[in-house]
């Protein structure tokens, strides 16, 4: 294990890889990421997309599911189910070892299904069945027609990882979702010992976002209001998520989940998604290095693994300027610039992209089927 992930490890904190690809699980490249104490994968639509379209790596099984039949959408499945297995089968003795801690490899459900709660619960337990490993956690989107999927699928004790959280209170509204489904299962006397969970709070998007609205001020601005309004710069998706954590720590440590807690549940742990730095102008492990401590993940892109290895400085930071957090929020409002607005944009716009990501991938697979028939 890399010193740094030992580090990381005790401050209470996990490393995951969020890049995925059918190329990364044949070239030896997640067998190092192991090695180094990368304890989980993430995946989503786009990086499937861009696994099963970059190349010919599928092409073979595409043409084998195509002769039999399958439909595009069908021969999606069988592609993605087969690669979360090939990642599972080799995060398993990270899971087996941490007792169910980590080792997990995450495979959302289909975006196109984010406002249909119903649609969303029968895709959970169909996947949850035909991937059949116990280091699965299936991705649901925080929309609230997800928050309804997501406390059946916790109920069913399928492990969830809640994505695409932005707001506070979307991220409270996890939390009791999933406080919600260890109840009905206490009430039914069903264990919740292995039920797991994690709650994905998009970081480095607020940021973005925020920034390009800050510039639009500044452009504006004469030179004390822009020097102002400068200083807001690459400080919001840092305070959103330290105050997200502060939520973190107040839901479990509550009364109400010592009672879970007393009978074997464990906390939603919270997970740091979008964790690359998007503004070169910005330290590249920005969002690595300010986020550390007890209960958390984080989940980031290759490189900057790589990055955070080579100069990642490894401290309780997390709970550090808690107050200038809160300051740096109350300020933005005072220029026009609401938090609530800016993660209710970002979620509509992360669904976009990834229903977007998910068309394309099943346009594509139709175009090779339609081209192999001719």
């Amino acid at each position: 294990m890399h010193p740094k992930v030992e580090q990381l490890a005790e401050q209470g904190q996990s490393l995951w890889c969020d890049t995925f690809s059918r190329q990364l699980l044949r070239n030896g490249e997640i067998k190092r990421l192991i090695g180094l104490g990368v304890s989980g994968i993430t995946s989503n639509p786009s990086m499937f997309r861009d696994s099963i379209l970059g190349g010919s790596l599928y092409d073979r099984q595409i043409a084998r599911l195509t002769a039999d039949g399958c439909p595009p959408d069908a021969v999606y499945e069988r592609l993605a189910v087969k690669d979360i297995q090939t990642a599972a089968d080799m995060f398993r003795p990270v899971f087996d070892r941490t007792g169910g801690l980590d080792g997990y490899v995450s495979l959302e459900v289909s975006p196109l299904l984010a406002h249909d709660w119903q649609a969303t619960l029968e895709q959970v337990r169909h996947l949850w069945q035909v991937v059949n490993r116990p280091n699965l956690m299936i991705k649901i989107p925080a929309t609230p027609a997800g928050l309804l999927a997501i406390e059946e699928s916790l109920a069913d004790g399928i492990n969830i990882n809640i994505t695409l959280i932005f707001g506070l209170e979307m991220y409270e509204a996890v939390m009791d979702a999933y406080l919600r489904a260890l109840e009905r299962r206490v009430r039914l006397g069903k264990s919740v010992e292995r039920v797991r969970s994690v709650a994905s709070l998009f970081v480095s998007r607020v940021d973005g976002l925020v920034d390009r609205l800050l510039d639009e001020q500044i452009q504006a601005a004469d030179g004390e209001r822009a020097a102002s309004l400068a200083a807001l710069k690459g400080r919001a998706g840092l305070a959103n998520a330290k105050l997200a954590y502060q939520s973190f720590r107040r839901t479990f440590a509550s009364p109400r989940f010592r009672v879970l807690a007393a009978r074997g549940a464990h906390s939603q742990r919270l997970l740091w998604a979008s964790t690359s730095t998007k503004n070169p102008d910005y330290r590249d492990v920005m969002y690595l290095e300010a986020l550390i401590g007890p209960g958390t993940i984080n989940t980031a892109p290759l490189a900057t693994i790589d990055a955070f290895l080579d100069h990642g400085v490894v401290s309780p930071t997390v709970e550090q300027d808690v107050e200038d957090a809160r300051q740096t929020l109350a300020a933005l409002k005072q220029h026009g610039i609401d938090i609530v607005d800016v993660t209710n944009q970002l979620l509509a716009e992360g669904l976009d992209k990834f229903a977007e990501a998910h068309r394309a991938l099943i346009e594509a697979i139709g175009g090779k089927v339609a081209l192999r028939a001719a």
